[in-house]
């Protein structure tokens, strides 16, 4: 009985050492960076916040909802990661409301992170087009590649 409660002493030791470490969780931010969006008013050009911003994205099998947010002045969007060299974004500032379409074109190009976090996409040569006009007025460009979160990619003019 004593070697048992041994053998059961190393074991449940062995588990505690043997518990993964920061592979098995992308959290340090290794992950696809995704598109920060902020907002201009078109009367001062200077930037705004948006009191209310409703979100969709199509990612090649319709659009998906992303959401409502209230008093933003910025907001980050997930691109596609599949091979599609655009991503539709839909805008639109109220439920019931007109509904704006960009079209965000770009280059991509890929990088092992770790086992966990598998595969990052970074999104380079970034461009956008106006589809439809209303509630945005215009677009102006940010920095043309994503890389990280820091930095606006792209101004909506409203």
């Amino acid at each position: 009985m004593k070697y048992f409660k041994f053998l059961i002493a190393v074991c449940f030791l062995g588990m505690l050492f043997s518990c993964g470490g920061d592979d098995d969780i992308c959290e340090s931010g290794e992950g696809t960076p995704r598109m920060k969006v902020s907002f201009r008013s078109a009367e001062s050009g200077k930037d705004t916040t948006v009191d209310t911003l409703y979100v969709s994205v199509d990612y090649g099998a319709g659009k998906v909802d992303l959401g409502k947010l209230a008093n933003i002045d910025s907001r980050l969007i997930p691109l596609r990661v599949d091979d599609s060299p655009y991503t539709d974004v839909y805008f639109k500032t109220r439920y019931k409301g007109p509904e704006s379409q960009v079209r965000v074109s770009y280059g991509t190009k890929s990088t092992y992170v770790s086992p966990g976090c598998g595969i990052k996409k970074y999104y380079e040569n970034l461009s956008s087009e106006l589809i439809t006009p209303n509630p945005v007025l215009k677009l102006e460009s940010g920095q043309n590649q994503i890389e990280n979160e820091d930095k606006t990619n792209l101004y909506l003019v409203f």
